[in-house]
């Protein structure tokens, strides 16, 4: 039986449903979550949390995907409860979102240690939650190149992606050369992967996204909500329109390696985030956009059912 590993266990992966496959329960970087001018308690942020993930289900959102890596304020225990209540699934991931984000324990670590680690929180659990994670993150670290340290953590990520069978998810797809070239060299099959980010301001012109599709990589337009057009607009926001169309030609080409999401917060650690945006931004912008532009239903489906279930499967090669 085919399977992926949420929060309160696995699921056949036909119990996914619709899933947001790059979103936030609470993000933040470490230390962010005692920052005197953001913080909030642990009640205050779920009081927060459920409307949005009960509106998601309500839509029709079957699974949530949480990419908040080690160090950023994942906390499983929260997921657990919030999935109890709100009838949607949450995986929870190992790894980190960039090097520059790993405390001086890991940043120290050896690619053995990191890849057991990772290989400990999906096979064993995360802390003492008996929780597994079902995806690896991993990204680049500001600055635009990897590190040393990133490559450590990617090559560790690939070891474990093929000890397990989880897949791995990138915060950032620039630098996909050095990226690409470690899971070659790991043997780790390009499908087994998900490169993130490919459509936001700063670094859709940076990222080569068909060619990543052409060496057979997953492909995640995963910032849709973030758009020049706000009053306040994060540094990384592009027009809206320029986006969705770089999206429609992307997957006029490669639908089978193309997925979505709004990367927002539910409740932020430290920066609030955009207002207003949350994962609902795809029931209630993305996909009306998509039909708009004449988008056919079953490529939505295509894009938010079928191209997850098989990135998110457990597969050993």
């Amino acid at each position: 039986m085919s399977r992926v590993n949420t929060v309160l266990g696995p699921i056949p992966t036909e119990e996914l449903g619709f899933v947001a496959v790059h979103e936030h329960i609470g993000y933040g970087m470490p230390g962010s979550e005692l920052d005197s001018v953001w913080w909030r308690t642990p009640e205050e942020r779920y009081a927060a949390t459920v409307p949005k993930l009960r509106r998601f289900h309500e839509n029709g959102g079957g699974t949530f995907v949480d990419v908040t890596g080690i160090c950023n304020g994942r906390d499983v225990d929260h997921y657990r409860s919030l999935s109890a209540k709100t009838g949607v699934h949450i995986v929870a991931c190992t790894g980190f979102v960039g090097g520059d984000t790993a405390l001086p324990h890991f940043a120290r670590a050896g690619v053995e240690y990191l890849t057991e680690q990772f290989v400990h929180e999906i096979t064993v659990g995360i802390g003492d939650t008996g929780s597994l994670a079902g995806v690896i993150k991993v990204g680049v670290s500001r600055g635009g190149r990897m590190t040393e340290l990133d490559k450590r953590i990617y090559r560790a990520a690939a070891r474990a992606a093929l000890r397990t069978g989880v897949p791995i998810l990138t915060h950032l797809a620039i630098d996909a050369e050095n990226a690409i070239a470690i899971f070659n060299e790991e043997g780790l099959p390009l499908h087994r992967v998900l490169f993130g980010h490919v459509d936001d301001g700063v670094n859709a012109e940076k990222t080569r996204d068909l060619w990543i599709a052409e060496q057979g990589g997953r492909v995640g337009f995963d910032t849709f909500g973030y758009e020049t057009e706000l009053p306040d607009p994060p540094f990384w926001a592009r027009p809206r329109k320029e986006r969705l169309d770089h999206f429609l030609r992307f997957i006029d080409k490669h639908l089978d390696a193309a997925l979505a999401s709004a990367d927002a917060n539910c409740s932020p650690l430290g920066w609030p985030g955009v207002e207003g945006h949350t994962v609902n931004y795809l029931f209630d912008d993305l996909i009306p956009d998509l039909r708009d532009a004449g988008v056919a239903e079953a490529t939505i489906t295509t894009i938010f059912v079928d191209n997850p279930a098989g990135f998110l499967t457990i597969t050993k090669d």
